[in-house]
Formats: C-alpha cells, structure tokens, sequence
C-alpha cells in the first residue's frame, strides 16, 4: 500500500514538470474563414494563417490541406507542404490548387483556380511547428455558385448607393447654403444702395446745409442792396435831366447873343 502512494506523489510531481511541457506542444494556433463563395469557373483563395510558440521556418513547419466533400465524413489531403509546396498530382484537384502561403510570415494559404460545383465542401487546414504539434485545426466551407448571390448583389449596391447618397445630399446642401448666402448678399447689397441713393437726393449733409444756408443769406443780400441802389440811380437821371435842360436854356439864351453879335447896330 505504502508503495502505491509513492508512486502516485511521483506521479503528481513529475506531472508538474510535464503539463506545462504538453501545453507547449499544444501552443499552435490556425485562423481561416469560416465560409467562402466563389462563382463557378473562377478564382478562389482559402485563407489560412497560425501562430506557433516556437521560431517559424519553412524548413520546420509542415501544411496540410484537407477535402471533405458536402454529405459526407471521410476526408482526403489535396494539398501538402513541407519545405515546399507539393500539389496534387492526381485527382479532382489536380491542376487547381496552388501554392499562395508565405511560411515566414505565417500563411499557410492556397488558391483553387476555375472552380467547380464538385468543389463544395470543407477544406481543413492544419499546420504543425515541432515541437509544435497540430493544435485547433481551420475549417472553410466553399460554396460553388453559377452567380453571385443577390443577397451580396445588394448589400453591395446598398453600400454603394448609400455612400453616394450622403455625397450627393451635402453635396446639394452646401450648394444650396452658398447660393442662398450669395443671393442675401446681393439683396442686401441693392437695399443698401437704393437707400443710400435716396438719402442723397432727399438729405444732405450739415456741411452742406450749411452751404445752402449762406448761398440763400448771400443772394438775399444781393437783391436788397438792388433795390437800395436802383432810386438813386433814377435821381441821377432826374438829376441829369435837370441838367440837360439848364444846357439847353443856356443855349437859348445865348442865341440871341450870338445874333446880337453877328448884326450890330
């Protein structure tokens, strides 16, 4: 009994030592998408990428891609990797998958070129990095389509139509708010000059009132001293007139001098 429970505490302690080893080996992870569709007769790429605890080199790391076709639970590799890529050189792949992966950067992916209806089904990437051993494994369901689904035909014309949408409509709001801006800055501007030209033609300036006030002074002053001048210039005529006539009796007066002279006595 007593040689029992030693060998279980034996046990327990090296399982200290060996449970952290064994999650070491279990360190790889793999990322793929979980469902692809491609048209029939086209191009398709299977992504798959990992991450390993260990360094990555394409002389460690081992790829291998497995078909399982749709209703069915047996599964066959079409593709391999190990220090190169190694494609099927037989079967329904053959001449259809290729190489697309970069070790290095830790892509394990491929491509299938001119896909066929007999290609729907899971493809399983698995990856291996020693002491890395194979981890979670990444599964990808292709779907082989004669066109694409019009599902994805209108989110991508919603996306489309509804970017250019908002485009257009602040497009068309800032057009609307500069032209509506222009136009109030012209009327404006017109009210501002009729109001102007009418304050000019209806009320002038205290300079100018001013002026005008000295003009009317200047002119009523002109047409008083008018008429102050025009008597006396009537009495100059009288006044010459007088004169004139005193002239004219004087030479009355001297006529019969003058006769006087001519025929003496």
């Amino acid at each position: 009994m007593l040689y029992h429970m030693d060998r279980i505490w034996l046990l327990v302690f090296l399982g200290g030592f060996v449970v952290p080893e064994l999650y070491h080996v279990w360190g790889i992870e793999i990322y793929t998408t979980k469902e692809v569709e491609a048209v029939n007769g086209t191009n398709v790429k299977l992504k798959c990428s990992f991450s390993s605890t260990h360094p990555v080199s394409p002389r460690t790391v081992t790829v291998s891609w497995m078909f399982r076709p749709i209703n069915s639970k047996s599964t066959e590799r079409m593709f391999y990797y190990q220090e190169g890529p190694y494609p099927p050189d037989r079967g329904l792949f053959k001449g259809h998958a290729v190489w697309s992966g970069d070790i290095n950067g830790k892509d394990a992916s491929i491509t299938l070129h001119e896909v066929q209806p007999t290609f729907n089904g899971t493809y399983i990437c698995q990856v291996a990095n020693p002491p890395d051993a194979h981890g979670n494994t990444g599964e990808t369901i292709l779907r082989v389509v004669n066109k694409v689904s019009l599902s994805e035909i209108g989110l991508l014309a919603a996306i489309v139509g509804g970017s250019c949408g908002v485009i257009l409509v602040l497009l068309s709001i800032f057009v609307a708010v500069r032209f509506y801006k222009t136009r109030q800055k012209e009327r404006l501007t017109e009210m501002d000059l009729d109001e102007y030209i009418k304050k000019e033609h209806t009320v002038c300036s205290p300079a100018e009132a001013v002026h005008l006030t000295a003009l009317k002074m200047e002119k009523e002053v002109g047409s008083s001293d008018d008429q102050e001048s025009k008597p006396s210039n009537g009495d100059a005529k009288e006044e010459k007139g007088l004169g004139d006539g005193d002239d004219e009796d004087d030479d009355d007066n001297d006529e019969p001098n003058k006769m006087i002279k001519k025929f003496p006595f």
